[in-house]
């Protein structure tokens, strides 16, 4: 099988590209670095010819209202292309809890892309993940102030980007399921919560501070970004993925 995986340079698409790899597919990396723009549309005919599989990991560069019009722009260029081509399947990454935040510009673009999709041409599967562990430093260090991080006790349910890799592999690799798969990490923890943990395992002098109106989480309500009924769990711990990091 071949398989063509858009953003195969990236945190996820370099795995996912390793792991399909190593099963004995063909895989074809594409990206701004290898001279295909999905927002010109530039290369992308050439990096589908023959694929059976398109993954599509493309991200938006930023998360404010300019990504809808990037994910709308790069949707169509793609989906128009996969068909062009006689792609058999289009897979892409998503959000668990995307359509329950709609405060938030990206994730409103998540669902556009999501919607297109649905829309278009190509059989598809579209992998709804939980946040990723990799991502808990960034968060904290957009709500930080001097030695004080401000995190809400919103409710999440991280997961390793390996994990997630895995998810996206096995999508690729199986029939398109023409609906969503959520995966999402092992445990939930409140932000806070997780923002110590953190912060203890790595010797950090900062101290987490709870902050129900701090950060792009504070406008989540409830429990929207952990595992709906039926997701599949990862099966790394939070814990155990720090300790490795150190």
């Amino acid at each position: 099988m071949k398989v063509t995986i858009l953003g195969g340079s990236g945190r996820i698409g370099s795995q996912v590209g390793e792991r399909l790899t190593a099963a004995g597919h063909e895989v074809v990396s594409a990206s701004l670095s290898t001279g295909v723009d999905v927002i010109t549309g530039k290369g992308l005919e050439e990096a589908l010819q023959g694929a059976d599989v398109v993954v599509n990991l493309i991200n938006s560069p930023t998360f404010d209202d300019s990504s809808i019009e990037f994910f709308e722009t790069s949707m169509n260029n793609v989906l128009r292309a996969a068909d062009a081509a006689g792609v058999r399947h289009h897979v892409i990454a998503s959000i668990v809890g995307v359509d329950q935040v709609p405060e938030l510009a990206y994730y409103r673009a998540k669902m556009l892309q999501e919607k297109l999709l649905r829309e278009g041409p190509t059989p598809f599967t579209i992998v709804r993940a939980t946040q990723f562990y990799e991502f808990v430093e960034a968060i904290m260090s957009w709500t930080t102030e001097g030695d004080s991080v401000h995190l809400p006790s919103t409710p999440v349910q991280p997961m390793a980007a390996a994990d997630v890799a895995a998810a996206v592999t096995k999508a690729a690799s199986e029939a398109p399921l023409r609906g969503i798969r959520n995966v999402a990490g092992p445990q939930v923890y409140a932000l806070d919560e997780l923002g110590r943990i953190t912060l203890a395992a790595r010797s950090d002098g900062r101290q987490v501070v709870t902050d129900e109106e701090a950060g792009m989480f504070a406008v989540v309500n409830g429990d929207v970004l952990t595992a709906p009924e039926g997701a599949e769990l990862a099966p790394t711990r939070y814990e155990d993925w720090l300790q490795r990091q150190q």
